[in-house]
């Protein structure tokens, strides 16, 4: 066998695993990893600027393609601790990465020494494994073990910290030899399937809730199929939005006290079955009240975490599996169904749904200026086209996005769920743009997110990561703002001042556009929406002749109440703004408004 420090193992494991990219900040107790990086090749490094930006490089590489393990890399105490909000981001969504810290020498771990924190410790509750490695001969077998649990049952992230004499101690190590472990994800049986179709079977309005889990097991396909057989209409969660076309027939549009659609509450509301596969329940979908999300329907929930099922509550029957494994027996049990005559005509049902999208939408038209956030969204809408993938964290911005936006295949929505850290949205995309150079990459931030990790606009000018960011300016807080409203306050939201250095900018304080040519990317300001057009074209023009990214910058009447539920109940959702009663008043609307 071949005697070689016992990181550079890591990296030929890295690499055998399937890694090509890496994330991270360099320190003295990481850099003999570094060294071995440097020695083995075949592992792009992008240099962030903040670790934490580095831990949401990873995650939005890992959320970019199937199959992907994003990886961050950081020295020990802070870096660590900075990168835990990316692990609890990666845990909450079920985003397998791989977060690998330097650490004080074995010796010193005790003693306070410099940078030396209990990192391990601190991350077990937001990883599938958080181990300080002390013997350096285990180094393979636990990165091998990281791989295994990464990618078995409920994906998630893993933290392996390294002291640094261990990272310098030689070891013997084949890496010709080496395979990874097989993976284990629970199968569900054909006995469980065929129970779980009979409540679709003797439902008369039922619905396929589509989560985030078809998305993480590359089934969407397999989803469609299933629905188009027994002719379901399927309501995607925030998280397996994209799982299908939002101009498919059977997309019934989203559900939730906020980025639900009206007309998918509705249908909804109407449904007396739901089959739930792959998805958390997630307040954010169902609202807090749930007897209003509960009453009156039957649910099946398939998830491949067995306690998942009945954590939010009970369904009526509950099937712990992969959900690629589940939809391959759902297709085939529909199948023999079908073709022995025995599933029903669900065509009054689908009419209906249909009926509901067409007339229960939203006003997006308006020539206001200072603009409303509604004309951005209609404007991304014409302008970026089914390839493009959106990127966002949180906000009115991500709510609003996510009522106007349309979204046609998956991994084309990849947003911070469970978690919604500011300032996530930058590196995000960043590390979308890197696993995906030839997609179009749009990110969308609020003001606030975007000034939380702006320093790392200045990793796409570097490694020359184009993709365009649309900021849409309000000078607010706005979905806090908006919280406050309940308890009648509007205090410590207000973000406003006159900057004496851009006295055009009137209140909206900093000048975003300044910041970005600082950091050596390309911004464009709008203040006028009948502009908006033209400079989402120039921004994807620019992103291409410049290879950096974008940001076209929106400015925003100061307050927008974007609807939601102010009790948070699915049936009381309420619209601040007026309704579409005519086409002209929603021109991109996925179907037709019909009056």
């Amino acid at each position: 066998m071949a005697r070689m420090t016992a990181v550079r193992a890591a990296v030929e494991i890295l690499k055998r695993e399937g890694v090509t990219n890496a994330f991270g900040v360099p320190g003295a107790a990481i850099n003999p990893f570094y060294k071995a990086l440097q020695e083995g090749g075949g592992i792009d490094h992008t240099l962030a600027r903040h670790v934490e930006g580095a831990s949401h490089m990873a995650e939005g590489y890992t959320r970019a393609n199937p199959g992907n393990i994003g990886v961050c890399i950081g020295t020990s105490g802070p870096a660590g601790t900075d990168m835990i909000t990316g692990l609890y981001s990666a845990t909450g969504d079920s985003i397998p990465i791989l977060c690998i810290t330097g650490q004080a020498p074995t010796h010193l771990l005790h003693k306070e020494d410099f940078q030396a924190v209990d990192i391990a410790s601190i991350a077990t509750p937001v990883t599938k494994m958080a181990v300080t490695v002390l013997e350096a001969a285990q180094v393979p077998g636990i990165f091998q073990q990281a791989f295994h649990l990464m990618r078995s049952g409920r994906p998630g992230p893993v933290l392996i910290d390294l002291p640094i004499d261990v990272q310098q101690t030689e070891i013997e190590f084949d890496i010709d030899t080496y395979e990874p472990l097989p993976v284990y994800k629970p199968s569900a049986t054909r006995a469980q399937i065929e129970k779980a179709i009979t409540y679709l079977v003797e439902s008369e309005r039922p619905l396929i809730v589509a989560g985030g889990g078809i998305i993480n097991a590359d089934a969407s396909d397999l989803l469609v199929e299933f629905a188009e057989i027994t002719n379901t209409p399927v309501v995607p969660t925030l998280m397996g939005w994209g799982t299908i076309p939002d101009d498919h027939d059977l997309n019934a549009g989203m559900v939730g006290q906020q980025t639900g659609h009206r007309y998918g509450n509705a249908t909804f509301l109407e449904s007396d079955f739901v089959l739930g596969i792959g998805n958390r329940w997630a307040n954010r979908h169902t609202g807090y009240k749930l007897d209003v999300y509960t009453q009156g329907r039957k649910f099946v929930h398939v998830d491949i975490e067995p306690t998942q099922i009945g954590k939010i509550f009970a369904p009526d029957y509950g099937i712990a599996s992969d959900a690629k494994v589940a939809l391959e027996l759902f297709v085939e049990v529909a199948k023999e169904l079908k073709a022995a005559g025995k599933l029903p005509d669900r065509s009054e049902w689908v009419a209906s749904h249909l009926e509901r999208k067409e007339t229960l939408q939203r006003r997006t038209h308006f020539d206001n200026i200072p603009m409303k956030p509604q004309r951005v969204y209609e404007e991304m809408n014409k302008a970026f086209g089914p390839e493009t993938r959106y990127v966002t964290t949180i906000g009115l911005s991500q709510i609003a996005g996510a009522q106007m936006l349309h979204v046609y295949k998956p991994r084309h929505w990849i947003n911070c769920g469970q978690a919604g850290p500011l300032g996530w949205t930058i590196p995000a995309a960043l590390g979308v743009a890197t696993a995906d150079p030839e997609t179009p990459v749009v990110a969308l931030s609020g003001d606030y997110d975007f000034q939380f990790m702006i320093e790392e606009l200045a990793v796409g000018a570097q490694h020359r990561i184009p993709y365009v960011h649309v900021l849409v300016n309000n000078a607010y807080l706005g979905l806090i703002r908006q919280a406050q409203i309940g308890l009648d306050i509007n205090f410590q939201v207000n973000l406003e001042f006159e900057n004496q250095n851009s006295p055009e900018l009137g209140v909206y304080g900093v000048d975003h556009v300044k910041v970005a040519e600082g950091l050596g990317c390309k911004a464009i300001r709008v203040t006028d929406p009948n502009e908006l057009g033209t400079a989402f074209e120039q921004a994807k023009k620019l992103a291409q002749e410049h290879q950096v990214p974008v940001v076209v910058e929106a400015i925003l009447e100061r307050i927008t109440n974007i609807s939601m539920s102010p009790t948070a109940d699915i049936s009381a959702v309420k619209e601040f703004e007026e309704i579409a009663t005519e086409p002209g008043h929603a021109p991109t609307a996925i179907r037709p408004l019909k009056v």
